[in-house]
């Protein structure tokens, strides 16, 4: 198995030090970054071998909102914020910025370690995944599995990770309404300590990157229940 290697991204020397002993207690290997300008360097050097990184969002020279836009523009690596904003719309401007995962400061390590092995399994339940072509289409949209690919009315719509894996839940089960607990076991896990308006924020960001028809929502909410992946002409 690749050897799992997490770049540490935090200013705070007693928060960075206590993570990155149980980081290498779980058998991660570590770096760590102090600044955004030395995590951007450090990235560019080990980015072949850099499996996630743990981004504080509040950093000197670059914060973290601008690192994970820069990584964004070249990489796909998972990303978790950690953070001691708490908004929604805190977490939406995380998300825009690609971020997969956001976890709130003060946290347990136990809880942030739980997200860590969620995002690792994931990541290689997809590349399982992406050993045979899976293609799925739903009216005007395509979702390729093996190339994480999205298109809508044939234009490429430029996902992240975790949005990725929740459109193709749903569109794995279309017309199906799928809760938001389903759907938060599903692409987030079952040890995983969120919220279910963890999903809520979610779709938000998916909506605003690709369910623009003018006709209706492509991605219905059923009041009470969750979401599901359906066309009519009423929006929700």
């Amino acid at each position: 198995m690749k050897e799992i290697v997490i770049l540490l991204v935090e200013d705070e020397a007693s928060l960075a030090n206590f993570v990155s002993e149980e980081l290498r207690f779980e058998g991660y290997e570590v770096l760590q970054a102090t600044d955004g300008e030395q995590a951007l360097e450090i990235y560019e050097q080990n980015q072949e071998n850099i499996t996630m990184l743990l981004l504080d969002w509040m950093l000197p020279k670059y914060d973290g909102i601008t690192v994970a836009r820069r990584i964004r523009r070249t990489s796909q690596v998972p990303i978790i914020m950690m953070t001691a904003r708490d908004q929604v719309t805190d977490k939406i401007i995380g998300l825009d910025a690609g971020t997969d995962d956001y976890i709130t400061k003060p946290f347990d390590i136990e809880e942030l370690l739980a997200r860590i092995r969620v995002i690792i399994r994931r990541k290689e339940q997809l590349q399982k995944l992406q050993q045979e072509p899976v293609l799925f289409q739903y009216h005007d949209l395509t979702l390729d599995i093996t190339k994480r690919v999205v298109k809508r009315y044939s234009e490429e719509i430029q996902l992240t990770q975790k949005e990725f894996e929740l459109l193709a839940e749903l569109i794995k089960h279309p017309e199906e309404v799928l809760s938001r607990d389903e759907l938060l076991n599903a692409v987030w896990g079952y040890d995983y300590f969120g919220q279910t308006n963890t999903v809520d924020v979610y779709i938000r960001s998916l909506r605003n990157k690709m369910d623009y028809d003018p006709t209706g929502h492509l991605i219905q909410t059923v009041r009470g229940v969750g979401y599901a992946l359906r066309k009519n002409n009423e929006k929700k």
